[in-house]
């Protein structure tokens, strides 16, 4: 089996760490034996490289990175489109994520346009939403917890599927408990850190699917790692919660 897996402009969308998403699918294909072809896609590249991928991966970054990216971004919003109605994985992290909706609003009034390929909007408000973030997944999936670091000042608001419910953090506006945007086979989270080396789980999901779509393999068809190690990680930041939530009580 082979699987293409796209970074969508890596030399501006790679806030965090997001970098490591990549490098973590990656190894977990390949130690599925499953062979994983990485396409760093740049500014002056060509849409056709974006034909026929598995995974999409669209990473963090700055607001100012976010203003210079969009007219590029436009350019392959068709394309973009597509692969997410067609069910390809996606794994859109914070500006990532913001650019799928309709508007990002300033704290000015000023509002900046989106690729409107989700209806939803984003708006600045006072203050930073940062610190650690830990979710109860909507997916099904176990471990049920995913934990991740956020650092955004744009709260989303909309009416999808989110990823999970909030313990600890702010999500998607600090408001509402909830995190992210789930459709289809697409995945939008505030979560850094970078997420998928510290929930293995999640970057399961995106494989599995990306394999079932391609394949139409099933679940006791796709091989169990050893998950010990990336499971530490993932229970040193649950572990810090549940301290801090045992000396509230």
């Amino acid at each position: 089996m082979h699987i293409k897996i796209v970074n969508l402009f890596p030399e501006l969308l790679n806030l965090y760490g997001d970098k490591g998403n990549i490098i973590v699918l990656k190894k977990r294909a390949e130690w599925r034996n499953i062979k994983a072809d990485i396409i760093d896609y740049h500014i002056e590249d060509t849409p056709y490289l974006l034909k026929e991928v598995d995974i999409v991966l669209l990473g963090g970054a700055s607001d100012y990175e976010e203003k210079i990216l969009f007219k590029f971004l436009l350019g392959i919003k068709n394309i973009l489109k597509e692969l997410i109605e067609s069910n390809v994985p996606v794994l859109a992290i914070c500006g990532g994520y913001q650019l799928l909706g309709n508007l990002y609003i300033k704290d000015s009034g000023e509002e900046i346009k989106g690729l409107g390929i989700l209806d939803f909007y984003t708006k600045q408000e006072k203050g930073r939403l940062v610190g650690n973030l830990i979710i109860e997944n909507n997916l099904g999936l176990l471990p049920k917890t995913v934990v991740g670091f956020e650092n955004h000042g744009g709260r989303t608001y909309h009416n999808y599927n989110t990823f999970g419910k909030i313990l600890t953090g702010f999500g998607n506006n600090g408001k509402d408990k909830k995190e992210g945007i789930v459709y289809k086979n697409l995945i939008g989270t505030y979560m850094h850190g970078p997420i998928l080396p510290k929930n293995p789980h999640i970057a399961d999901y995106l494989i599995f699917n990306a394999l079932k779509r391609k394949y139409g393999i099933t679940f006791d068809e796709f091989a169990k790692l050893d998950d010990r190690i990336e499971m530490l990680a993932h229970r040193k930041v649950l572990a810090l919660y549940n301290k801090r939530f045992f000396f509230k009580k």
